[in-house]
């Protein structure tokens, strides 16, 4: 018999399913998947290797300032009236926490490789789910799971890949990454994500030392080809409104400090502002190089489309009104002031973790 490359990938893929079926006890449907099989590779650690946080504790600004520093990059959740932090230097261990927040069930997603700190509505057809991580990558992507059906998840895109809900996507929640010092100033209130997980981990330390400077692990996990538009490593503004994905990197974003762009159907504002550590450069993260904040708004607010420019010290003026914003979208100066624009879910990714996933991306130059 002739065993051709199709019949390899055909039962490279089937050994793969029988092989996590049989050693792990998944519940997965493996027959049901969008994506090839075989794309799907072990990250080292098991099931659940990388433990999730389900029951996360959270403590004040005050206590919490003993042991961040004001570059510490942290992710920041907004809803039903409550503000909460993230900071990278757990998230980095832990990778996901399932987390309820001004009442709304959601999930913290952090893939140290792709710089994908992403969020999504736990609530999905009709179930409230909470996730896990597989042990596996796609693309150097985080491959997460639900336990209640053990769908298999991407996490750069929300897409069920494998199991019962492949095909389908997850509803994401505005996250943005930015300073603790920029969260301690506009969130006072603010509760911050405890140390205290029930895992004993070495807590504001990188064991990915050096990664997002180099090509490192990505040739061990990325197996695709890399859009060459972007250097691979380039930092980008992830945004992908009604399937008509956008790039802004990070690069353009310095120079410029505000860039105006449209994604699907709104017309939206992205703001860049210094002052932030790459939580993957140096062995502490707190000594990380400046790579800077993002945060994206639908710019229209009281049905008037707003244009901005840079204000200095990390804040933007509309030349409409001459109103001055903050990079959490607050007016704190001029005749908008106590209004806030409507911020719009995005990443923070490495440009070759997005580019495979939408290689259809428009990319904002200068």
């Amino acid at each position: 018999m002739t065993v051709t490359k199709s019949t390899l990938l055909v039962l490279s893929a089937l050994l793969l399913a029988c092989d996590v079926a049989a050693q792990s006890e998944w519940r997965t449907d493996f027959s049901n998947h969008t994506v090839p099989l075989d794309e799907i590779v072990s990250g080292g650690p098991p099931k659940d290797g990388i433990p999730a946080i389900d029951n996360p504790k959270f403590v004040s600004i005050g206590r919490a300032d003993d042991w961040l520093d004001d570059r510490e990059p942290v992710a920041v959740v907004r809803l039903g009236g409550e503000v909460r932090a993230y900071p990278l230097q757990i998230l980095i261990w832990h990778e996901i926490v399932n987390d309820v927040v001004g009442g709304e069930p959601v999930t913290i997603t952090f893939c140290p490789l792709c710089n994908t700190t992403l969020a999504f509505d736990r609530r999905f057809d009709g179930r409230l789910l909470d996730f896990g991580t597989t042990g596996r990558l796609r693309h150097s992507d985080l491959v997460m799971y639900d336990r209640q059906t053990e769908t298999w998840w991407q996490q750069a895109t929300g897409e069920g890949i494998v199991g019962e809900f492949a095909g389908r996507r997850l509803t994401f929640v505005p996250a943005p990454v930015v300073s603790w010092r920029d969260f301690k100033e506009t969130a006072p209130e603010g509760r911050v994500l405890s140390r205290d997980t029930g895992h004993r981990r070495d807590y504001g330390r990188n064991p990915y030392k050096g990664y997002d400077t180099g090509s490192g692990p990505i040739s061990s996990f990325f197996r695709a080809a890399i859009d060459r538009r972007l250097a691979a490593m380039e930092r980008i503004v992830a945004i992908d409104l009604d399937d008509d994905p956008v790039a802004v990197p990070f690069e353009v974003l310095a120079e410029r400090k505000v860039v105006h762009t449209e994604a699907g159907s709104k017309k939206i504002v992205v703001f860049w502002a210094p002052g932030t550590a790459s939580a993957l450069d140096d062995s502490q993260i707190r000594s990380g190089r400046d790579v800077g904040a993002t945060a994206v708004f639908d710019r229209v607010v009281d049905g008037r489309a707003l244009t901005f420019e840079p204000a200095g010290d990390g804040r933007f003026r509309d030349t409409q009104t001459g109103s001055v914003w903050n990079l959490a979208g607050q007016a704190v100066d001029g005749p908008n002031v106590g209004k806030e624009l409507t911020p719009i879910a995005h990443g923070n990714h490495f440009w070759f973790a997005w580019g495979v996933f939408r290689p259809d991306t428009k990319i904002v130059t200068r």
